[in-house]
């Protein structure tokens, strides 16, 4: 059995396949980024300018797009980078980085998700108390909670994975994921690795996931026993944040799935799989949000149309 080692570096070695599309991957990834910190920051100034839509539906859509800026931002630079490079090297601290941006950016969305969908649960299950129930108290104990819960789970998992001594440097993915650098382990035993992402899986994307499901299930209930219009009005609401959801649970379901899989079988569905929850979500969920919701909607357009100008004659 080989010697583990502790690796300063590690080498993406997909980039090598695809050395002759490095040109267009640039281009294609620069414009997505470009364009998810436009749209993502357009609905940040339109809900904080507007002090009509301080609620907690809208503060919720715009912590999702901070959520998605951060996402990207541990993403979208460095595959830029690893494109323009002939090494496609990364060292050992910034690969740790990179997971943990990641990973803590997938679970917060589904926290931010799950939020969501609770608040269009009390919204239209329970009206009377929704005032009562979605306080900005509540939002932000709930938020602030969730956010020290994935900071804690994440720094326990990469802990551990930085103490694994390592039998290999090539990591067969476009960007540092967990699992990528706990299979290169050897000599050791990674069950402590398997039972702690286990449970973090478990507790920040499957619960969550479930319970999303129980309120639509509880939402769908409701809606048809009332009106024509009641059922318009909700489903007009609850429309984008199920959009949202189930793009990104069929992207994460899909990605922890194939990553414990050999890569080479499937190559190109690992790949599609493992950056969609990274490039779509965050490209998609400002333009659903921003076109489906009246008020938003209303409120860009208000932003982007131009004052005519008056004109001002002599007396």
């Amino acid at each position: 059995m080989e010697n583990g080692t502790m690796p300063s570096y590690f080498y993406f070695t997909l980039f090598k396949e695809f050395v002759h599309l490095r040109y267009l991957i640039l281009i294609v990834a620069l414009l997505f980024y470009l364009a998810i910190i436009l749209f993502n920051f357009v609905i940040l100034f339109v809900v904080v300018k507007e002090r009509s839509l301080h609620e907690p539906m809208y503060i919720l859509i715009s912590c999702l797009s901070v959520n998605d800026l951060y996402g990207s931002s541990g993403f979208f630079p460095r595959i830029i980078a690893d494109v323009l490079s002939d090494t496609n090297a990364i060292s050992r601290f910034a690969c740790f980085v990179q997971i943990f941006i990641i990973y803590t950016y997938a679970i917060s969305e589904y926290t931010v998700l799950t939020l969501m969908a609770y608040d269009r649960y009390v919204a239209i299950c329970h009206p009377l108390k929704y005032h009562r129930i979605m306080t900005s108290k509540f939002t932000t104990l709930y938020m602030g909670i969730a956010s020290l819960y994935a900071v804690f789970s994440m720094g326990s998992i990469i802990f551990l994975s930085a103490r694994l001594p390592l039998c290999g440097k090539d990591i067969a993915r476009l960007y540092c994921s967990n699992w990528s650098v706990v299979r290169l382990s050897c000599g050791v035993s990674t069950l402590s690795n398997n039972i702690i992402g286990f449970f973090v899986s478990i507790t920040s994307v499957f619960l969550p996931a479930f319970f999303i499901l129980y309120t639509y299930v509880r939402i769908l209930i409701i809606c048809q026993k009332s009106s024509l219009e009641f059922r318009g009005k909700a489903l007009q609401t609850c429309f984008p944040h199920i959009i949202s959801f189930v793009n990104y649970s069929v992207a994460t379901f899909s990605d922890i799935a194939l990553s414990r899989f050999d890569s080479d079988k499937y190559k190109v569905a690992a790949i599609i799989f493992s950056v969609e929850f990274l490039v779509v979500p965050p490209f998609v969920n400002p333009l659903i949000y921003g076109l489906n919701l009246p008020e938003i909607r209303k409120n860009i357009c208000r932003l982007f149309q131009r004052k005519p100008k008056i004109a001002h004659f002599p007396e």
